[in-house]
């Protein structure tokens, strides 16, 4: 992912990241086979497939991979089509991925006479039809990457509530990828998008959405580093909210300056997070709660 943009509130600075749990969201890789059960999974999102070969290797490290159902942003196409099989059998679990409209996007259509929700409609059918033709059953959960931040505006809200709706319809599970940074929202009042979409979700008595929070200001982001310390969890974070938070993204390519100079020591000179062991493949750090978030296996 590139990243969210604050934009609900006209602010334009990207943002990724990470939210933990004392008990349940400190990143790590995986434990031996012999060792108890894990609680906490470490994976790994991005936009460009690495290779088979690749990922057998990667899967040392993580759990759980992104997979894109869509072209990621930016992206004319997709080069994660056709790898769940092979991933399946490297025993991956999935975060699986769909791109999401930015407002201006959702604006041009308006325009042109076709509302937010009928375009999230739509999007949300070539979703779920490439969810289908993946092979991933009915259940799994499919995460709209939304990929600008702050309070939403109501183009961006009714875009995004028709798109998680649609896919609840269909025999998914509706996810969102969201900012969970923290901005001002009037005189000494903050929001994040996760609590701004939580609050509409509740108030309109809607299909819950499982989050996916992008966060990766340090504190508490510890940075690119596969041994995070355990974080606390308070407020839109709490595991046990509407809307669960199930994954945290607490450490993307390329870091914020502004935001991870606390952990800058941990990111590469470039700026980077580079997986372990591979020093020109960089990633987005991801936790979970469950080796395949998406239950998409």
């Amino acid at each position: 992912m590139r990243g969210i943009w604050l934009v609900g509130l006209a602010f334009l600075s990207a943002v990724c990241g990470c939210s933990g749990s004392s008990n349940a969201l400190w990143s790590r890789s995986r434990q031996a086979a012999a060792a108890p059960a894990p609680t906490e999974f470490l994976g790994f999102d991005r936009n460009d497939y690495p290779g088979d070969a690749t990922m057998a290797v990667l899967h040392r490290t993580f759990a759980f991979t992104g997979y894109w159902l869509t072209p990621p942003p930016e992206a004319a196409a997709n080069t994660w089509t056709g790898k769940r099989k092979v991933l399946i059998r490297q025993g991956w679990g999935f975060l699986v991925l769909a791109n999401g409209r930015l407002d201006a996007e959702i604006l041009k259509a308006q325009k042109s006479g076709t509302s937010p929700a009928a375009v999230a409609r739509q999007d949300a059918a070539t979703a779920v039809a490439a969810a289908h033709r993946e092979d991933f059953h009915p259940g799994t959960i499919l995460f709209l990457d939304q990929e600008e931040g702050g309070r939403m505006l109501p183009e961006q809200s009714a875009y995004i509530l028709a798109w998680t709706e649609a896919v609840a319809a269909s025999g998914y599970r509706a996810g969102i990828y969201a900012s969970g940074q923290p901005v001002p929202d009037g005189p000494g009042h903050t929001i994040t998008t996760i609590d701004d979409l939580r609050q509409q979700v509740r108030a309109k008595g809607l299909h819950d959405i499982a989050m996916y929070d992008a966060q990766d200001s340090c504190p508490p982001a510890p940075g690119c580093s596969v041994h995070p310390k355990p974080l606390d969890t308070s407020g839109e974070l709490n595991l046990n909210a509407g809307s669960p938070l199930v994954v945290w993204q607490f450490a993307q390519s390329p870091r914020r300056p502004e935001t991870t100079q606390a952990c800058a020591a941990t990111y590469a000179a470039d700026g980077n997070c580079y997986a372990p062991g591979f020093p020109d493949l960089f990633v987005d750090f991801d936790a979970a709660n469950s080796e395949d978030p998406s239950h998409g296996r």
